[in-house]
């Protein structure tokens, strides 16, 4: 328990700081907000609470962070669909991002070294992690998510 202290309390710091983004319209494409998606304190804060949970082989973790492209991969077709990339965090670790292309636009023309912002679910796996619900839950049952790249936002 004394392990996941560090965990949930940098997880509330990060919602209470970042979670109001979800308050907005309803589109499903908008302009990014004047200010910047992160600060690089923010980053860090993120890439703490990812590193912590992929350490404690935490799942279900809602998580907001930022990293660089360095693969993109074919998009899953299989059921929902997917557009998926690996995402590589200040910190060196990777994470392989999720986005569900039936609820939520691609981001298009996506290339390696490109920056990509997030707001989704965290999943433990050996290999760093998954990254999902990056996208507006239609039933409402779970907390909306993003991507947010080149001053647009994709949910």
């Amino acid at each position: 328990m004394k392990k996941m202290v560090p965990v949930i309390a940098a997880a509330v710091t990060v919602l209470a700081l970042y979670g109001l983004d979800n308050l907005r319209d309803d589109s499903a494409v908008s302009q990014a907000p004047t200010q910047a998606p992160q600060t690089t304190s923010a980053a860090v804060a993120g890439d703490q609470v990812i590193q912590a949970a992929y350490e404690n082989r935490q799942s279900d973790v809602q998580v907001e962070g930022a990293g660089r492209v360095v693969k993109v991969l074919p998009d899953d077709n299989e059921g929902s669909r997917h557009q998926k990339f690996i995402l590589e965090l200040a910190s060196g670790q990777t994470l392989l991002i999720a986005h569900n292309i039936d609820l939520a636009p691609r981001i298009p023309d996506l290339r390696e070294g490109e920056s990509v912002s997030f707001f989704g679910e965290y999943e433990w796996n050996e290999r760093g992690g998954v990254i999902h619900w990056t996208h507006d839950d239609p039933q409402g049952r779970h907390v909306d998510g993003w991507l947010k790249h080149d001053g647009k936002t994709f949910q």
